[in-house]
C-alpha cells in the first residue's frame, strides 16, 4: 500500500514572531504546531511511534494500537493508525474537551473515558487502564508515549532541526510544557549537540509536581487538579530529561486560559489551553530578562478543539475563570445572564422544532420564552415530549401554546433560602425585577456557586 500523502504534511510547521505582546527586551517566536494535519504537535509523535513499532515487529498488520492520552497523542495515533489500517483504542480522562472526543471518533478510533481525579495505581487511572487493555487484547500494541523512546525521537529528528534552521541558528531559550516529556527530551538532546547554551524553560500547570522537582530535585507525592489539558503530571515520566531546564514557572489555570484568549485577540493565533500555559510562562521569562534574548515557544495545538471550553464565556464563568462585576445578589448565581446576551431563548411564535433544535445544540433541558425583552414562559423537555409523544407532526405547533406560562419569579435581592425553596419544589428559579428578565438559576448553577466558595 502506498504511503498516505497526508504524512508528508506532518512537520515543517511555520514559525512566527509575536509582535503585539509585551515581551520586554526579548523577541518571542511561536512555532505553529497547530498547522499539522491533525492539528497538534503530537502528529509527529503518533507517526514516529507507529513506524518504529512496525519496523521492530511490535505492531503487525491487523493489530490494535492502544494508548492513554489527554487527546492529542490519541489524535496523532488515530490519524496515522487508521490511514494504515489499524484498529485504534484510546483511554482518555474525563476532562478532555468534547471536540477532541468527537474528532477521535470521527477518525474511527474507539474511545474509553475514565476518571481524571485519580492517580497512578488506581484501577481507573487512564494509563493503568490502557496498559491493562493492551495486556488483555490479542495483537495489541501499547503505544506508551510516557516510556516510548520513539516519542522524543520525533522531536530530536524533526522539531529541533526545524527550529534551529528557522531561527537562523540564533536561539537563546525555548519554553516548553511537559506531559509525556517527549518534546522537552527530544529538543534537549538536539540542542545539546548543536547549541548547548540554549536554556529550556518549563511551563507547568499549578497542581503538577514538575516545577517543584526542577527546583528541589524531589518528587512530591501529592498533586492537585488543573483544567489545562495535555501538560502537567503527577509523576516523572521515564523518558523525561529534566536536566536542561534552567527555569520553571507554575502557571494557574486562570493565567493559562487568559493567555490563550490574549494570543487570539492580540496575534490572531487560535491555540489550546496548554498553549496558554506556555505563553504565560514565556511572557514572564521574557519580561524578567535584562539583556535581549531570542525565545521560542510552541502553539501546541489548535484552539478549534477548545471552543466549548477556553473560548466559551459560559463554560469559563462556570469554572470561575471569567470574572464578572459582582452584584451581591442572586444575579451572581445566574449561569447565563440575559443582559450580557448569554441567554439562548425562543419566542412564542417559534415552533417546537425550533425549541428542540436549540436545546439540542446548546445541550440545555429548558429555554426561556421571550416576547421581545419580556419573559412570558419557559419550555422544557417534558413540555415537548408531552406534546409530540403521540404525534410527531406537533413539532410544527407553536411554543406559546405549549410553554409553561405561570411562572414564579424571584427578585434579585431574594435570599438563598428562598432560592433553595424554589429549586426544592422542582422549579427553575426565574430572576426578574420590575418586568426585567435577568436569567434562570438551576440546581447546577447553585452547585457551581457553592463550589466557587470553597477555599
Amino acid at each position: 500500500m502506498p504511503t498516505p500523502a497526508l504524512f508528508q504534511l506532518i512537520g515543517n510547521t511555520p514559525l512566527v514572531q509575536l509582535t503585539q505582546l509585551d515581551t520586554g527586551v526579548c523577541q518571542l517566536f511561536a512555532k505553529l504546531e497547530s498547522q499539522n494535519p491533525g492539528g497538534s504537535i503530537k502528529d509527529r509523535v503518533g507517526l514516529s511511534i507507529i513506524e518504529t513499532a512496525e519496523r521492530d515487529g511490535r505492531l503487525q498488520a491487523g493489530g490494535t494500537i492502544i494508548e492513554a492520552t489527554a487527546g492529542n497523542t490519541g489524535l496523532g495515533l488515530a490519524l496515522a493508525g487508521r490511514l494504515k489500517g489499524y484498529r485504534v483504542l484510546l483511554v482518555v480522562p474525563d476532562k478532555m474537551s468534547t471536540e477532541k472526543v468527537l474528532h477521535l471518533k470521527a477518525l474511527g478510533a474507539e474511545v474509553r473515558t475514565t476518571r481524571s481525579d485519580v492517580g497512578k495505581g488506581h484501577p481507573e487511572y487512564y494509563q493503568d487502564m490502557a496498559a491493562r487493555l493492551a495486556a488483555e487484547i490479542p495483537g495489541a500494541f501499547f503505544a506508551d508515549q510516557f516510556n516510548n523512546p520513539a516519542n522524543p525521537l520525533a522531536h530530536e529528528t524533526s522539531t529541533g532541526p526545524e527550529i534551529w534552521a528557522q531561527m537562523g541558528h540564533e536561539v537563546d531559550a525555548i519554553v516548553v510544557g511537559v506531559g509525556s516529556a517527549g518534546t522537552l527530551t527530544g529538543l534537549s538532546r538536539y540542542f545539546r549537540k548543536v547549541a548547548p547554551h540554549v536554556e529550556f524553560v518549563l511551563a507547568d500547570p499549578q497542581g503538577s509536581i514538575l516545577t517543584e522537582y526542577v527546583r528541589t530535585g524531589k518528587v512530591n507525592d501529592t498533586s492537585g487538579a488543573w483544567a489545562v489539558e495535555g501538560i502537567g503530571e503527577d509523576f516523572i515520566p521515564s523518558i523525561a530529561d529534566m536536566g536542561s531546564v534552567k527555569q520553571a514557572y507554575t502557571i494557574t489555570d486562570q493565567e493559562s486560559f487568559d493567555s490563550a484568549r490574549l494570543l487570539l485577540r492580540a496575534e490572531g493565533i487560535l491555540g489550546g489551553s496548554s498553549t496558554g500555559t506556555l505563553l504565560a510562562a514565556a511572557l514572564k521569562y521574557c519580561r524578567q530578562q535584562s539583556t535581549p534574548k531570542r525565545v521560542v515557544t510552541l502553539v501546541c495545538d489548535t484552539g478549534t478543539r477548545y471552543l466549548s471550553k477556553v473560548y466559551n464565556d459560559g463554560w469559563m464563568h462556570d469554572q470561575g475563570l471569567l470574572r464578572r462585576e459582582p452584584t451581591g445578589d442572586l444575579r451572581d448565581l445566574i449561569g447565563r445572564r440575559h443582559d450580557r446576551g448569554e441567554v439562548i431563548s425562543v419566542a412564542p411564535d417559534d415552533t417546537l422544532l425550533v425549541a428542540f433544535n436549540r436545546m439540542r445544540a446548546a445541550d440545555l433541558a429548558q429555554l426561556p420564552v421571550l416576547d421581545g425583552e419580556r419573559l412570558v414562559g419557559i419550555i422544557d423537555e417534558s413540555d415537548l415530549l408531552l406534546k409530540v409523544d403521540n404525534d410527531a407532526a406537533q413539532f410544527g405547533s407553536l411554543v406559546g401554546a405549549t410553554m409553561t406560562a405561570r411562572l414564579e419569579t424571584l427578585q434579585p435581592g431574594a435570599s438563598l433560602q428562598a432560592l433553595r425553596s424554589t429549586l426544592d419544589r422542582g422549579l427553575t428559579a426565574v430572576i426578574s425585577e420590575g418586568g426585567v428578565f435577568h436569567g434562570l438559576i438551576t440546581r447546577f448553577d447553585l452547585l457551581n456557586h457553592l463550589r466557587r466558595t470553597l477555599p
